[in-house]
């Protein structure tokens, strides 16, 4: 371990240009870019387009994909994408370990696609999909194309054999573009466009690969960030050596956090100075400037008051926006009272735009940490379903919900919010109080009175809940020992009045009174149907462990 690593209590390198899956931060684009990737692979054949500009991350997150591959995948993996037809296929048959046989009178084209379509069948037969990915795609030839275009063809009567992921930076979406490639790019059956990271999403890039380096504490001022985003634009790799130089002017100067200072000066370093200006040019500027300031305050003077009232009412919008006020924040009031009783610097007179900041990852990260579950890499929301089915948990869906759903359900989960700009996003609904609805989005807390969050919530909501393993559903006249059983000791561990019925392992009349009059007192749908309303009520009055919404209510 280096000495400059020690200084700052890393155990690796944190802002390595090395396209590392272990690092990669989970934005809101590269999670949609996994599930358009996953999608594509999900149906049957055809291209998938992964695109963006240099620097973007498409690498990183592409390795991330295949790591996370199921194990029948095959998959080639070209990184050199410069060939001809005939070493593109060689490639590809080399990745798949297929054995090119010795045969005469055969060009080697044709040697290597028999040989490929007769191993692509056999692995079919098996069960096993194969993909090939190509880095670099932008850089193929026509020809190329085309030949990948016709592997894509190879079939049974039912099924495609071939999955084939292309990466590339934009101008591989001019070049499939051209009418020669009409037929290919009518074959993409998933495409993304990878863009750089939101401002909003800097600092916990920065801080992510920081912690998984080993940081225990900040390294960077927060007002770093700022400066750090308008040198970057936000490009992933170009964070990265600039972030990587700081560290080691830190270093340097004996200094255990970074300011923006030394940001500048690694940025020089790296991007060398982009500001550079001529001599003449710049008092000509400053000249400039210095005209139309004197110009705009002689306006001023000469509008008065009546100049300042049009300014007010005219221009209210567009200076909220200039200056980042959140409009959805502002329009709940009820957010002035969460902010003064959680911020010790909060006024408790007057309202205030200003979002509490909080670490938060992505809103399904968030929900399984409620459950006691680590997952920093949910992606997508068929991720979210099978890494809680995998920890014994129920992911459910409800797409046309009420309030009152919420408040029977009980437990937290993801909601839609759609904002006054018309703009949906994803927040995660913690708590259900008098004072309002508790939810969280990204590093943004914001806390809705019941008007406000009813005229803007979409009516989805994703949630977990842990299923009992003893039962699933019981209806009238069911025969199942084992959630018969089951179920009588859960009402009698809520009343202990109830008496348990010898019934042979049915679910019989005597037993379904007493599930009516549960269901009657827990004024939920009263049909002696045990399922997962009665069952996620049962669970929330007989386990302590299970994070709920209305607290208190067990």
């Amino acid at each position: 371990m280096s000495i400059y690593l020690k200084h700052f209590g890393l155990t690796r390198e944190p802002f390595s240009i090395v396209p590392d899956p272990g690092f990669l931060y989970p934005s809101n684009h590269h999670r949609q870019a996994v599930a358009h990737l996953k999608y594509g692979l999900d149906r049957e054949g055809g291209f998938i387009l992964l695109t963006g500009e240099v620097g973007t991350g498409k690498t990183t997150l592409t390795r991330t994909m295949l790591k996370r591959l199921p194990a029948h995948v095959r998959v080639a993996y070209v990184l050199n994408s410069k060939l001809e037809v005939s070493d593109a296929l060689a490639s590809i048959c080399h990745e798949l370990a297929i054995e090119l046989p010795n045969t005469n009178g055969l060009s080697f084209s044709k040697i290597c696609t028999d040989a490929l379509n007769q191993d692509l069948l056999k692995a079919h037969a098996e069960g096993k999909k194969t993909l090939i990915v190509i880095e670099e795609a932008q850089n193929l030839t026509a020809e190329v194309l085309e030949t990948l275009r016709l592997l894509s063809n190879l079939e049974t009567h039912t099924h495609k054999l071939l999955h084939i992921l292309l990466v590339g930076q934009p101008e591989l979406l001019e070049i499939l573009a051209q009418k020669e490639l009409r037929q290919l790019n009518q074959r993409v059956v998933s495409r993304f466009h990878l863009l750089p990271l939101e401002k909003d999403d800097l600092a916990n890039y920065v801080n992510h690969r920081l912690h998984r380096a080993g940081a225990k504490r900040p390294i960077f001022d927060r007002a770093c960030m700022a400066t750090l985003y308008k040198l970057t634009n936000g490009v992933p790799r170009l964070i990265n050596l600039v972030c990587q130089h700081s560290l080691l002017a830190a270093y340097s100067t004996e200094t255990s956090t970074v300011t923006p200072k030394l940001v500048k000066q690694a940025a020089v370093e790296i991007l060398g100075n982009q500001n550079t200006v001529h001599p003449l040019a710049k008092y000509w500027q400053q000249g400039v400037l210095g005209i139309a300031l004197i110009l705009v305050v002689g306006w001023f003077l000469t509008m008065g008051s009546t100049g300042n009232d049009q300014l007010t009412s005219a221009n209210k919008k567009a200076l909220d926006n200039a200056l980042g006020v959140d409009e959805f924040a502002i329009k709940n009031q009820a957010l002035t009272k969460a902010l003064s009783s959680t911020s010790p610097s909060s006024s408790t007179t007057g309202p205030t735009a200003q979002p509490i900041k909080v670490p938060t990852l992505n809103p399904f990260a968030e929900l399984f940490k409620l459950w006691s579950v680590s997952a920093t890499e949910v992606y997508s929301q068929e991720d979210f379903m099978s890494l809680a089915k995998y920890q014994g948990l129920q992911a459910e869906q409800m797409s046309n919900g009420e309030v009152v759903d919420l408040e029977i359900i009980n437990r937290p989960g993801i909601v839609r919010l759609k904002t006054q700009a018309g703009y949906v996003k994803s927040y995660l609904l913690t708590r259900i109080d008098a004072s309002g609805f508790h939810l969280q989005h990204k590093d943004d807390v914001l806390l809705l009175d019941d008007q406000s969050f009813r005229d803007s919530w979409s009516r989805s909501f994703v949630y977990l809940w842990r299923p009992p393993q003893q039962i699933q559903r019981l209806s009238l006249g069911d025969t199942n020992a084992i959630a018969v059983a089951w179920l009588q000791q859960q009402l009698a561990a809520v009343d202990d009045s109830a008496e348990i019925i010898i019934t042979g392992g049915r679910y019989t009349q005597a037993i379904a009174d007493q599930v009516l009059a549960f269901q009657r007192d827990q004024d939920i749908a009263v049909d002696a149907v045990v399922g997962r309303e009665t069952l996620l009520r049962i669970n929330q009055l007989t386990q302590t462990n299970i994070p709920l919404l209305i607290k208190g209510s067990n």
